[in-house]
């Protein structure tokens, strides 16, 4: 099985991503602040990001659909953190109000889960960067 150049940046990408969200464990208001105004000014930091991230996301898509049928399990992850990750781009992009709502309790710096939350992402995003790390050593 042939592992794609972008393969190992795509995990190491996301890893970062969500590795940088133990920020919201140590300082709940800046990270809160911070992310309600990169998502309501949609600046160049935005539109950077949303299209760094849709890009790995249709590429990890794609490569899931062109290597049908003899995918490793890690390539599952394209298909539904991916497809997942583009839904969430459309749903703020277009404004959905229940997915502003969504936004709204996730970054409640009162929520009694927030911990419970941002925690779970930075778990995910180690996950995703020891994934990205394997895969780098397997592809060189």
């Amino acid at each position: 099985m042939k592992i794609a150049w972008y393969e190992p940046l795509f995990f190491l990408f996301f890893g970062a991503f969500h590795l940088h969200r133990v920020w919201g464990l140590a300082d709940r208001e800046s990270y809160a602040a911070f992310w309600l105004g990169v998502l309501t000014q949609k600046g160049p930091l935005y539109f950077g990001l949303m299209g760094l991230l849709a890009v790995l996301c249709l590429a990890g898509v794609a490569t899931f659909f062109r290597n049908w049928g003899r995918n490793p399990w890690w390539r599952w992850i394209y298909l539904f953190g991916g497809s997942y990750v583009l839904f969430d781009l459309l749903a703020i992009a277009a404004g959905l109000s229940f997915w502003h709502s969504l936004l709204a309790w996730m970054f409640d710096v009162t929520s009694p889960c927030w911990n419970f939350l941002w925690g779970f992402f930075v778990l995910l995003g180690g996950a995703s960067a020891a994934l990205g790390l394997s895969l780098l050593v397997r592809r060189t």
